[in-house]
Order: C-alpha cells, then sequence, then structure tokens
C-alpha cells in the first residue's frame, strides 16, 4: 500500500510542478512580492495535497529574519505554506533540475557557503526581501540533521541580519508520524547525511499521518551584545532556538 500511496502522490506532486511552472513561464512574476506569494501558494497546495498536518503555535513575523533548525527539504516547504517569504539557501541548489529554477524565480538569496565574504553579498538580497516587506527565513545550523541534536549555530547570515537592524525571530521545526508506518521520521522524514534525495522523496510520499510542529518565539531575539560580538549572537541565537523545542514537548502534555 504504501508504494501505490507514494506513487500516486508522485503523480500528483508532478502534477502540481506542472501547473506551477507554467503558471511561472506565462505570468513571469517580475516583484519579489510575487514571486514569494506564488511560492506561498505552490507550498500550501503541496501541503494539503499531500496529506501532511501543520499545527503552528504563536504567529509567523510580518518582517524581519526568522531563523530555525534545519531537518530537510520539506522545512521549506512548510514554512512557505505559512506565510510569503524569501529564503537564504545553498548555492547548489541552482543546479537541481526544475527545482533549482523554481526557487530562482521564487526569489531565493543564494549563499556559496566556504566562499569568503559569501554571507556579505547575500545581505543585498536580505535587505532587499526585507525593503519589500517580506520576512526573511534561514537556518543557522548551515546543513541538516536528524533531529537528534542540533548543531552550533554559524554566525555569518546572523550577522548580516543584525547589520541590516533587522528584529530575529526564533522558531522551531519538528515532525512526527501519528499513525504506524514502516519507517522513522530521523532516516524517512529528516533528510540528512549521504541519503539520495530521489529515493527519499519517494518513500516520504508514502508515509502516513506526517505532522509538522513549528512554533515560533514571541517576540524578537533580545542579544546582549551587537554584531560585533557575532560568535555570542550565535550562542544566544542556538539557545533561543533550542528554548522552543522544550516549549513543543510541553504543549504535547
Amino acid at each position: 500500500m504504501s508504494f501505490l500511496r507514494s506513487l500516486g502522490r508522485s503523480i500528483r506532486l508532478a502534477g502540481m510542478f506542472a501547473e506551477a511552472g507554467t503558471e511561472l513561464l506565462v505570468k513571469r512574476p517580475k516583484t519579489r512580492e510575487a514571486r514569494a506569494d506564488w511560492l506561498h501558494r505552490f507550498a500550501a497546495r503541496a501541503i494539503r495535497g499531500l496529506g501532511i498536518e501543520v499545527d503552528v503555535v504563536g504567529t509567523f513575523p510580518e518582517r524581519g529574519a526568522v531563523i530555525s533548525n534545519h531537518l530537510g527539504y520539506l522545512d521549506i516547504v512548510v514554512f512557505a505554506s505559512l506565510h510569503s517569504c524569501v529564503f537564504v539557501s545553498k548555492a547548489e541548489l541552482q543546479e537541481v533540475p526544475v527545482l533549482g529554477w523554481m526557487t530562482t524565480m521564487a526569489g531565493t538569496v543564494y549563499v556559496a557557503r566556504g566562499h569568503g565574504g559569501s554571507a556579505v553579498k547575500a545581505r543585498s538580497g536580505m535587505q532587499a526581501a526585507a525593503d519589500a516587506g517580506l520576512p526573511v527565513v534561514f537556518f543557522p545550523e548551515g546543513t541538516t540533521t536528524n533531529g537528534s541534536e542540533m548543531l552550533k549555530f554559524h554566525s555569518g547570515l546572523l550577522a548580516q541580519a543584525m547589520e541590516t537592524g533587522m528584529p530575529v525571530t526564533a522558531a522551531y521545526l519538528r515532525y512526527r508520524l501519528t499513525a504506524e508506518n514502516d519507517a522513522t521520521v530521523a532516516d524517512d522524514v529528516c533528510y540528512w547525511g549521504d541519503a539520495k534525495m530521489l529515493p527519499h522523496i519517494f518513500k516520504l510520499l508514502g508515509l502516513r499521518g506526517l505532522r509538522a510542529e513549528v512554533r515560533f518565539a514571541e517576540r524578537p531575539i533580545k542579544f546582549s551584545s551587537d554584531v560585533m560580538h557575532r560568535k555570542l549572537a550565535a550562542i544566544e541565537a542556538r539557545a533561543a532556538v533550542a528554548g522552543l523545542e522544550g516549549m513543543v514537548e510541553t504543549a504535547e502534555r
């Protein structure tokens, strides 16, 4: 049954991509607001069509930066389904067939990690998104995990957000399987390590009872120092996100 479910949802998802891609080709949205709106509508439609439930505590900020832990490609779809926003992503995403073109058209700000000055170059894109009234979402861990631990936060993008004067709001995301599956969240929902994307997506599409839980902090992070102490800011940002993890667990009881 899971194979048939995966196959059926794969066909449905391909249809969604075709429809959304056609809209991009025809309308070619020119403003950041229009591009972010396109991504929001597509992600919301995909979440509904694939039967993924999303529980939210708190409010998606209307402005500034949103930082979160990072568990896989599904994170982007979940956040985009909740609100029009702009993502900061690895530059490698541009090279992925179809998906790279679509994320570029959606206004994604790319960062070439490991290249000197990359975060500084991304600042102009983040500032442009902020000037357009769009929140900017990024993942300071810089890579994905299986959810068993949160990696240290890199300070580069965080420093750029602080430099522009953006308020920075913490968010925490996790996934649950609420029905029986021959799968685990760590290996079959989270996308990390050397997992292969296409087989991973196919299995994920066959899962039943997949739920995403997102919690937003009530107010932006109050850093104890300025951008000159970016390492300390990264530690404080990680603590703010990690603090929300405990609040999600408490809310379940």
